[in-house]
């Protein structure tokens, strides 16, 4: 059976789950899959573009999860901007905390794939329907993407399993809280 691109690609999520970032080497997933390493540079030209369709899958579970707290919560085109950005920022560290090294995979891509320009989009969207401007809803959305980034990396890095779940949930609402409350400030018009 010939490998198809599908199949790199999930491996290389396994291989990536199993032993973190630093151990997802071609050879390691050409072993995995077995074929010679070569044979992965027909679905990829390169390492860093395989990494880069890891970055968009993880990126793309952000888009499809099921939204974050109450199943019987208002449809996205219904809820107020800031449980809108709330829900993305949630589902964004939830589909990075997935995956082994997510964070630090996600934030490492070459260039914005496919679903991070989509994810990108409905931050600015929910900032846009609460009354900003292009500009202001723009930087809005890279703070919210800053932030989410930023803190999910600092939470693998230091490995805070260590922290029970709940405390390290409650922290992160509460800075994203902080997070909104300063876009409100600043980028809103009144």
């Amino acid at each position: 059976m010939p490998l198809r691109q599908a199949d790199v690609l999930q491996g290389a999520m396994e291989l990536l789950d199993e032993d973190g970032l630093d151990e997802l080497t071609t050879r390691r997933l050409a072993q995995r899959l077995g074929v010679r390493a070569g044979a992965l540079y027909w679905h990829y030209p390169s390492k860093a573009a395989l990494l880069d369709a890891l970055a968009d899958q993880i990126i793309g579970e952000m888009l499809t999860q099921p939204p974050a707290g109450d199943p019987g919560a208002a449809p996205a085109a219904e809820q107020d901007w800031s449980d809108r950005l709330r829900e993305l920022a949630t589902r964004a560290r939830a589909a990075m905390l997935a995956h082994r090294d997510g964070a630090r995979l996600v934030v490492s891509f070459t260039a914005p794939p496919p679903n991070a320009v989509a994810y990108f989009g409905s931050l600015v969207d929910a900032l846009r329907s609460a009354g900003a401007d292009d500009p202001a809803a723009h930087l809005g959305a890279d703070v919210v993407t800053s932030f989410v980034n930023g803190y999910t990396l600092e939470e693998q890095a230091r490995q805070a399993a260590l922290i029970p779940l709940d405390q390290r949930d409650a922290t992160f609402r509460l800075e994203l809280d902080i997070v909104i409350a300063g876009i409100r400030a600043r980028l809103l018009r009144d």
